[in-house]
């Protein structure tokens, strides 16, 4: 008997227990459209733009009602003169994502009243006042713009039970969103790491407490390196580059530059070596900016600017001790890793000139694309992007 006393009181405490509590979003739409409308055949009316009015209830994630006013002034097809058409009609949506998501598809089905004005009647059938109950199914999509602001488009068919007709609507307008937060009593799903994603979705489960996760419950990883942000060392690291566990570049041979960005790995430990990763310390002694152009996406440049690159001849033959780097720069309109490889070919083809047709030997002279990296202007305007698509010689004297 004491035994089973609390247990009883155990099992009344657990039933009688508080649900969790659950938002809801409630929103309101006011969705004005202008759109095209096509006519059966049998009707005396010609295709013919329509404008109109909806308001919208959604009062769950997927599920919404709306109110739709329609008005056109069709002009007639078989005899002179137009017509009035109006309706009024009430819809059913399904939404196949929730209202936080940028693209909203939808479903959707109704039923209302058409008037197609007077005269406007079936053909070879008489009377004076023509009136409608038509039935529809259509389909579109709602583009959020922001919270409150969003771009719906709907295709919609009619068919019309009093005369068995088919009509055809194209619509396309903004919507206006009005919305509220509703708490309800819910069951609160498992989560057992406490990151906010249930276990039912959790594609990461056991992830430290007070992480920051994604949609799918896994650790945030903003530059896409593979290494988690409470991890990374070394955040936004270009795309695509090789990365050691905390997040870094590699830089096999330990000389402080990283294996993209060395021209000579494998140095000996401990060494000193220039921004390139060679031992020795380069200086750049003189930078010469060559007023050199390519047509886009190419790396041609022939004889035309041999006269702009003897300039570097010239100054190399006069101090023979002298290296040069031709440093080919892009803007960043495009991906990174093409702008990096096309201002390698054009910095080698500058190269090429300056050894092949101008005489220097080819160990005192090295290409090396930057890409975008390297901006001296704004890339925002086209002046700046102008200004960054550049090739520079840079005279150098390792010390």
């Amino acid at each position: 008997m004491n035994i089973i006393r609390p247990l009883t009181i155990a099992a009344l405490t657990a039933s009688l227990a508080t649900p969790a509590l659950a938002d809801r979003e409630e929103t309101i739409y006011l969705n004005p459209f202008v759109g095209f409308q096509l006519f059966d055949d049998k009707r005396d009316l010609s295709e013919t733009a329509t404008f109109g009015i909806g308001a919208e209830y959604r009062f769950h994630p997927n599920w919404a009602v709306e109110a739709v006013y329609s008005n056109a002034d069709a002009d007639r097809k078989y005899e002179g003169g137009n017509s009035d058409f109006n309706e009024y009609r009430l819809d059913g949506i399904y939404y196949f994502a929730g209202q936080e998501e940028a693209w909203n598809p939808y479903v959707s089905a109704g039923a209302g009243h058409a008037d197609f004005g007077d005269d406007v009647l079936i053909r070879q059938t008489a009377g004076s006042d023509h009136e409608e109950t038509r039935v529809n199914v259509g389909a579109g999509f709602r583009y959020n713009v922001s919270d409150n602001v969003s771009i719906r488009a709907d295709l919609r068919e009619f068919h019309g039970i009093d005369e068995s007709t088919f009509d055809t609507q194209a619509t396309l307008g903004l919507s206006f969103a009005f919305s509220r937060t509703v708490t309800e009593s819910s069951p609160k799903p498992a989560d057992a790491d406490n990151d906010g994603v249930p276990d039912s979705r959790d594609q990461c489960p056991g992830t430290p407490a007070g992480s920051s996760v994604d949609s799918n419950g896994c650790e945030r990883d903003d530059d896409r390196d593979g290494v988690a942000n409470s991890k990374d060392q070394c955040p936004n690291t270009l795309a695509g580059a090789s990365v050691n566990s905390r997040g870094c570049e590699l830089d096999s041979d330990n000389d402080g530059v990283v294996d993209r960005q060395d021209l000579c790995p494998g140095t000996t430990a401990g060494a000193e070596v220039d921004d390139t990763g060679c031992e020795g310390v380069t200086e750049t002694v003189e930078t010469i900016e060559l007023k050199v152009q390519f047509p886009t996406n190419s790396s041609v440049i022939g004889d035309t600017y041999d006269n702009e690159i003897r300039r570097v001849a010239e100054f190399m033959r006069e101090y023979p001790e002298t290296t040069v780097e031709i440093a080919g720069h892009s803007d960043s309109m495009g991906e990174a890793d093409y702008n990096r490889f096309l201002s390698q070919r054009r910095a080698e083809a500058v190269a090429t000139r300056l050894t092949d047709a101008l005489g220097i030997s080819a160990d005192r002279v090295e290409a090396v694309g930057y890409g975008e990296v390297e901006p001296i202007a704004s890339n925002d305007t086209a002046a700046g992007r102008a200004e960054n698509r550049r090739v520079e010689a840079r005279i150098q004297v390792r010390r």
